[in-house]
């Protein structure tokens, strides 16, 4: 329970963009911590609501579906006991992306949720209690970490050492990321990725992760991924990411139905690393695969060779840059701020 500190707003909105999860680091802990991150946030599928204070019984408007407006309710419960704030709150639902597609949509609503219903209500309170309260960030801290800071983001995952599984994965490095290389997404809107106790389900079944691997990928994030990304070395990222991808794609295969969990998208990715160098892989559990290129001229070569790749598969595409820069706030006076300046 924490009392207000400052002045609050008559109402807050808060965007932030989604993020792709690159890949795990050590799923198994052969080395004592678990999973460990790499992921960076894109300027697209933003998340974006209005909170605001309310005069009568809250409400809850523009909820992508029945599920989401629960998940907010619920999200909208747990604030209220956590902060000790009794007066109703209303949200307004602008704009959310396609939920259980490997874009991280349900960390970025909560900690949108979140973070606008503390400012609103006069508390203090920073991104990492507001996810413990949620329930945010059992696994990974690339969502937590890019809605504060954006840009590429490495985290090391948790000590299977230490009890407090509220602990948010720390975050290791941050690097921003070369403005001129884009991302083409391609989505297989046919279907979602394993979420919620299917989920926790496949990760039970996996077979242990090899330590040999987890040093390979350790080296990657370390010697090649993050150097690339500092010296705009796009070669060697390409490179890199794809190896990683390969490598965590396969192990995860027997619960996902392959390295990708979508035939198509995958066809698309090979079309497109088939006619230039490309960083190919899958966010999270997919099924949006992504296709990394060095320019916005490279990202149009590559949007029409997925396209002609896929013609009869239900795939949607979008071509991105990164966003090195947290979500950002404005209050009802429209004064706009950037979260990790907040």
């Amino acid at each position: 329970m924490t009392a207000p500190t400052r002045l609050s707003p008559p109402a807050i909105t808060i965007a932030a963009s989604a993020r792709l999860h690159l890949g795990f680091i050590d799923p198994n802990a052969s080395l004592g911590r678990a999973f460990g991150s790499v992921g960076l946030v894109i300027d697209a599928h933003a998340t974006r609501i209005t909170a605001r204070r309310s005069q009568h019984e809250a409400h809850i408007e523009g909820a992508a579906s029945p599920a989401q407006h629960d998940r907010i309710q619920a999200s909208l419960k747990q604030l209220h006991a956590a902060l000790n704030v009794s007066h109703p709150v209303d949200i307004d639902v602008h704009e959310t992306p396609r939920p259980h597609t490997g874009l991280g949509s349900g960390t970025q609503l909560a900690l949108a949720l979140g973070t606008a219903f503390a400012r609103l209500t006069g508390h203090d309170i920073g991104t990492a209690d507001i996810a413990r309260i949620l329930g945010r960030g059992a696994r990974s801290g690339i969502g937590i970490h890019g809605f504060e800071h954006g840009g590429l983001i490495v985290d090391g995952g948790r000590s299977v050492a230490r009890t407090n599984a509220a602990t948010l994965p720390p975050m290791l490095a941050r690097q921003p990321f070369p403005d001129a290389w884009r991302v083409l997404l391609i989505d297989d809107t046919s279907r979602v990725g394993l979420h919620g106790d299917a989920e926790k389900r496949s990760l039970a079944a996996l077979a242990p992760f090899p330590a040999t691997l987890a040093a390979h990928l350790s080296h990657l994030v370390l010697m090649r991924i993050l150097p690339a990304v500092a010296e705009s070395d796009f070669d060697t990222f390409a490179d890199a990411i794809s190896d990683m991808q390969q490598t965590i794609g396969e192990y995860f295969a027997p619960v996902q139905g392959g390295v990708f969990a979508s035939p198509a998208v995958a066809r698309a990715l090979e079309a497109v690393a088939a006619e230039q160098k490309a960083g190919i892989g899958q966010t999270s559990w997919g099924p949006v695969g992504f296709a990394f290129v060095r320019s916005a001229q490279h990202a149009e070569r590559a949007l029409a060779a997925a396209k002609r790749a896929s013609r009869q598969a239900p795939l949607a595409f979008t071509i991105a840059a990164a966003r090195n820069r947290g979500a950002t706030w404005h209050t009802a006076a429209r004064r706009q701020h950037d979260a990790d300046a907040a």
